[in-house]
């Protein structure tokens, strides 16, 4: 039997989950890594992408930049969002990424590209974890 952990997932917002789980898997700055029971400490920066948990359920979230901290059989995930991927309004993530690919693709001197990549990224992602459901 896989042995549990703390898993608790905070945005600015508010608390998005925080229960017990077998497994967490956040896609980290330095790439996507996996937590399971007796992990050794880190800390990580966060990165726009998908995260998963097993627990009682499996449940998928997007995610988009913050930090997870492992210590002591204990996950802390500070995002800067959290969507569980059930609860994501695809037709509002699809109008996103058009408006996104519609910003990039008529680019004026205003255009702050960065931001309009990113937020393509964002949507590109809450899409694919609504996929996921």
């Amino acid at each position: 039997m896989e042995k549990s952990f703390h898993l608790k997932i905070v945005t600015p917002n508010r608390l998005e989950f925080e229960g017990e789980v077998t497994s967490v898997t956040c896609p980290g700055t330095e790439g996507k890594f996996q937590v399971l029971y007796n992990h050794a400490p880190l800390l990580s920066g966060l990165d726009v992408g998908i995260m998963e948990f097993k627990g009682t359920e499996n449940q998928v979230y997007a995610v988009s930049g913050g930090f997870t901290q492992v210590l002591h059989n204990s996950v802390l995930v500070l995002a800067d969002t959290a969507e569980r991927a059930d609860a994501i309004d695809t037709d509002r993530a699809k109008a996103a990424k058009e408006r996104a690919e519609e910003r990039l693709s008529h680019r004026t001197k205003e255009l702050d590209v960065e931001r309009a990549e990113l937020s393509l990224h964002k949507a590109l992602n809450r899409l694919k974890a609504a996929g996921r459901n």
